[in-house]
């Protein structure tokens, strides 16, 4: 699969069919191996793709992702397609009557959606092996994990299936399967991609965001859905994070780290050391917004039918059911405070850089790896910039074993000026 920058140039150039393309990709996902769909909807891509094919022959382009094959996490509504978000609590729900809102931008950019992709069941995990179709498998080692909860969409993109999926990312559900994958997941700034039409996990949380194979098809993606093209705003100066809370458990990961800011220094860019001394009373609110909102949405379901959650989910959701208002409203205001004492305290960078998680792809249904939990470390290190709303992306990080993520946030960036950043961090021109 050719990535989405070379692939959209050869669709428009007339040197690859979109039926072609679109036959490849069903192709491809109807033999995968790990676990990644759930519903291939390869007859309707494939009419769609002729009528793609028939607007080109009229010199009629609707832009860059004209004829692209896009694959779509199960939490997204397609119209005439279930939305069964990884569990059995939604089995006999009919389906969906209307694409979600995002789902609708890339029909009308020319995609051509093919699939739907697994989701770590309703999108409460980082880990991607909890679901009622069973785990999602990384292709880089099938026995380890992709991470989650966009575990199809990460491993849609790494197998080479498809060249663009959809993501949604709660607190690492974008970001950490990117970084256990080896490919390119953004988190563009809270509220810039539509969630209409997808379930949700935490509202005040969730970001819509999607997976490439390289930061190029991103910038790409992110022109077409967003429908902005603002001039790129190079960084002068990127920031560090340290303190025992940044560190990673994994070597590999400090050294993709280390090879990134050497590649943003020979880039020209500044790269200094932050201090975020607020950092865990922040990070420590997060739970509690997340479990709140999310069972408030679980509620009736887990009094009515419990055991169709997978245990797994069962068992984060119902701690939260006794939860004083009181507790969550002091979440949410000190979130505000500390988000803003961030804020200030990363002031005057463009951006930080630091690694997507403290832990590479761990084997799957692991809890633990050395004495490190999993969870935890899948979450710790994106979660803050959901709780900011900042735009983040993970890049594929310097490795010589299982891929390392290597992260981007932006602070006075916007999400075209942070991917030019993180092409320069990762080796990568565009």
């Amino acid at each position: 699969m050719l990535p989405l920058r070379e692939l959209s140039a050869a669709l428009r150039a007339g040197e690859l069919s979109p039926v072609d393309h679109v036959r490849d990709a069903c192709d491809r996902l109807a033999a995968d191996t790990h676990g990644a769909v759930v519903v291939l909807d390869d007859g309707r891509a494939l009419a769609e793709a002729a009528e793609r094919a028939a607007e080109l022959a009229r010199g009629e382009w609707r832009g860059p992702l004209h004829g692209v094959a896009v694959g779509v996490k199960d939490l997204y509504d397609v119209a005439g397609l279930p939305t069964r978000a990884g569990s059995n609590v939604l089995d006999g729900h009919p389906p969906a009557a209307a694409d979600a809102a995002l789902v609708t931008r890339l029909r009308e950019a020319g995609a051509v959606v093919v699939a739907k992709l697994h989701t770590h069941e309703f999108a409460y995990g980082p880990t991607g092996d909890v679901s009622a179709s069973g785990p999602a498998r990384n292709p880089h080692d099938p026995t380890r994990i992709t991470g989650g909860s966009s575990s199809g969409s990460a491993a849609a993109v790494a197998a080479g299936h498809v060249p663009l999926a959809l993501g949604t990312d709660t607190g690492a559900s974008v970001r950490t399967p990117a970084a256990l994958c080896g490919v390119v997941g953004l988190k563009p700034a809270f509220g810039a991609l539509p969630l209409d039409g997808v379930f949700p996990l935490s509202e005040t949380c969730d970001h819509a965001g999607f997976l490439t194979a390289d930061v190029a098809g991103a910038a790409l993606a992110w022109d077409a859905l967003s429908g902005t093209a603002a001039p790129v705003v190079d960084a002068r100066r990127v920031g560090l994070p340290v303190g025992d809370y940044w560190e990673p458990a994994d070597p590999a990961l400090t050294a993709a780290v280390a090879a990134a800011a050497e590649a943003l220094r020979a880039a020209g860019v500044e790269v200094v050391g932050v201090a975020t001394p607020m950092i865990d009373e922040l990070a420590a609110v997060y739970p509690t917004i997340v479990g709140a909102e999310a069972h408030a949405t679980h509620a009736a379901w887990l009094a009515e039918r419990p055991d169709a959650y997978q245990p797994g989910t069962r068992a984060r959701l119902e701690p939260w059911r006794d939860l004083p208002a009181r507790d969550y409203v002091d979440a949410r205001r000190t979130r505000l405070r500390l988000g803003a004492a961030l804020h200030e305290a990363v002031r005057g960078t463009d951006a930080l850089l630091l690694p997507t998680t403290r832990l590479r792809a761990t084997p799957i249904g692991a809890e633990e790896v050395d004495g490190v939990p999993v969870r935890p470390s899948l979450l710790a290190l994106t979660l803050p910039f959901n709780l900011t709303g900042w735009p983040a992306v993970s890049v594929p990080g310097a490795t010589d074993g299982l891929p390392a993520g290597v992260q981007l946030v932006g602070v006075g960036l916007d999400e075209r000026s942070l991917l030019r950043l993180a092409s320069l961090a990762c080796g990568e021109r565009w």
